[in-house]
C-alpha cells in the first residue's frame, strides 16, 4: 500500500481542486479512489463532509488545522425532500452504452467471442482487443452493474488465449465445457495463472486499483486454496511414494549442472566461480570468468567464446529493450484514454536504456 501514497494525495490534490470548482461528483470519486489506493483520515473527512453536507460554490476555501476544507452547509429541506437518496449511488454514474456492453459481455459464449476477435487471432490481435477492453470495462471506468463480472471475463480470456498451451486446450474442449453432461479429466480446467487486476497492471504500468475486482481476485485465490486442501490428502501419499525417484532425479540434474556450467557470466558483479572480469576485444562487454580461463581459452578458441559473449549480450539487450517499450507504450496509452497529463509527461519521460544500448552498438557493427 504505501507505493500507492503519492498517487493517492495526487487525487486528494484534485478531489479538492475540484470541490473549489464546484465540481462535487469529481471530487468524490477522486476521493473514493484515493481511499483505495492508500487510506488517509483527510479523504475519509472530505468524504464525510461532501456526504453530510455538501458542497456549495463559494462556501468553501477555508481549511481547518488538519488541512481539511469547510464546506457551507446546504438547505435541510433539500434533503429531507429526498429521505431514500443514498450518496453511493450518486456516487456510481453510468451510461446505457456501458450497460449495454456489460450485457454483451455476459452474452458471450466463449473466450473469442468475448474479446471481439477470430478464432485464428494472432497474438498483437489479442493484446489490441485486451487493451481496449479492459480499459473500457475496468471498475473505475465503468460503473455499471456487472462491470466488474465483465472486466474479470475478458481478463480470464485473455489469460487463457494468450498462453499456447492453455489455447490450444481450450480450443481442443472449449465447446465441452459448456455442457455439463460431458465429462473429461482435462475439459473445464481454463483458469488464469494471473488475476484480471494483475494482468491490468502488468499491462498498463501498475498504479491503478479497484476494490471491486481485488475482491474477486481473492475469490478466486480462496477457491483455488480450497481445491488445493482437498486434493493434498490423496497428492501426499502420492509425493511419498515417488520422493526416493525425485531425489535421484534431482541430484543426477545437479551434477550434470556442475559438469557443464558455462565458462563466462553476463551478471553485472562477480559471483561463485566467476570473479575475473574481463572485456571483449570488439564491443567491449563485460563479463567473468574462473581463475583458470586465462589458461584454457587463448587464440581463435578465445575469439569464439568472445563472439558467443556478444551474441547473448545483445540477445539480452533485445529482449530488455522490447519490455522497456512495452511498458512505456502501456503507460503513453493510459494517459491518453483518460487524459491524464501528469501520466502522459512521465511516461514521456520515462529512459529505456537498453534500447539506447543496442541502438550505440548497431550503429558501431555496421559503422
Amino acid at each position: 500500500m504505501e507505493v500507492n501514497r503519492d498517487e493517492a494525495e495526487r487525487c486528494i490534490d484534485i478531489a479538492t481542486a475540484a470541490l473549489t470548482n464546484d465540481q462535487p461528483e469529481k471530487a468524490q470519486r477522486f476521493l473514493e479512489k484515493a481511499q483505495r489506493l492508500f487510506p488517509t483520515l483527510k479523504a475519509k473527512a472530505l468524504l464525510e463532509l461532501i456526504a453530510k453536507n455538501g458542497f456549495t460554490p463559494g462556501g468553501g476555501g477555508v481549511s481547518d488545522v488538519n488541512g481539511v476544507p469547510r464546506f457551507r452547509q446546504q438547505n435541510p429541506k433539500s434533503e429531507e425532500t429526498k429521505p431514500e437518496e443514498k450518496p453511493s449511488d450518486m456516487s456510481r454514474p453510468y451510461t446505457t452504452d456501458q450497460l449495454e456492453a456489460v450485457r454483451r459481455i455476459k452474452q458471450c459464449k466463449n473466450f473469442y467471442e468475448i474479446l471481439g476477435v477470430q478464432v485464428d487471432a494472432s497474438e498483437d490481435e489479442l493484446k489490441r482487443s485486451y487493451r481496449k477492453l479492459a480499459l473500457k470495462f475496468h471498475p473505475d471506468k465503468n460503473r455499471a452493474p456487472g462491470a466488474t463480472e465483465a472486466f474479470k471475463a475478458i481478463g480470464n480470456a485473455y489469460a487463457v488465449l494468450s498462453n499456447a498451451g492453455k489455447r490450444r486446450q481450450y480450443d481442443q474442449y472449449g465447446d465441452e465445457r459448456r455442457h455439463p453432461s460431458r465429462q473429461n479429466p482435462d475439459n473445464g480446467n481454463f483458469e488464469p495463472d494471473i488475476s484480471p487486476e494483475d494482468l491490468f497492471n502488468m499491462f498498463f504500468g501498475g498504479g491503478y486499483t479497484s476494490t471491486n475486482a481485488n475482491v474477486y481476485a481473492n475469490g478466486r485465490r480462496n477457491q483455488r486454496r480450497e481445491r488445493r486442501e482437498r486434493q493434498r490428502d490423496g497428492g501426499l501419499a502420492l509425493f511419498v511414494q515417488v520422493m526416493p525417484i525425485l531425489i535421484l532425479v534431482i541430484v543426477s540434474a545437479l551434477s550434470q549442472i556442475m559438469v557443464n556450467s558455462p565458462p563466462y557470466s553476463l551478471s553485472f558483479r562477480p559471483s561463485a566461480g566467476y570473479t575475473q572480469k574481463r572485456l571483449t576485444e570488439n564491443l567491449k562487454v563485460p563479463y567473468y570468468v574462473g581463475e583458470q580461463f586465462s589458461k584454457e581459452f587463448t587464440g581463435v578458441i578465445l575469439k569464439n567464446l568472445e563472439r558467443s559473449v556478444e551474441d547473448d549480450y545483445i540477445s539480452n539487450l533485445r529482449n530488455n529493450c522490447w519490455k522497456e517499450k512495452q511498458q512505456k507504450e502501456g503507460l503513453l496509452y493510459r494517459a491518453r484514454y483518460f487524459g491524464d497529463s501528469d501520466l502522459y509527461q512521465r511516461a514521456q519521460r520515462a529512459r529505456t536504456p537498453s534500447c539506447a544500448k543496442l541502438s550505440e552498438i548497431t550503429a558501431s557493427l555496421h559503422g
